[in-house]
């Protein structure tokens, strides 16, 4: 009886400890952050089948909402957007800011705060 109360104990323990090991974002309010990006014309194109577009999309959140994204995959992922064609976007995902600069792959906040301006907050 000692034996398996201590186990459920150990396996409540690691429930707890792993909860805390999600991403860090989740909890977080990043809307003012994606609300900079957009203002400061800073936009994301991706495609929906993107691992590494879910992947930034996942670190703000429900902030995300608030970024602008141009999605740049046909729905039955045969080719791309007219928008993505003229723009000459060559790989998912890119992020483009005011000044012309095109970066490829995922970017930290502190990445976008340097390469925006913007102000990086999350409560």
């Amino acid at each position: 009886m000692v034996q398996k109360a201590a186990s459920l104990w150990v396996m409540l323990v690691l429930a707890v400890i792993l909860s805390g090991c999600t991403n860090s974002a989740a909890g977080a309010d990043y809307t003012a952050f994606a609300k900079c990006l957009t203002e400061n014309n800073a936009k994301m194109y991706g495609a929906f089948w993107c691992p590494h577009c879910q992947n930034q999309k996942e670190m703000f959140g429900s902030s995300w909402e608030n970024v602008n994204y141009i999605e740049c995959s046909l729905p039955d992922k045969s080719g791309q957007t007219k928008v993505c064609k003229d723009a000459g976007i060559k790989a998912y995902h890119t992020w483009e800011f005011a000044d012309g600069r095109r970066i490829e792959g995922e970017l930290s906040f502190l990445q976008l705060s340097q390469l925006s301006g913007c102000s990086v907050s999350g409560n």
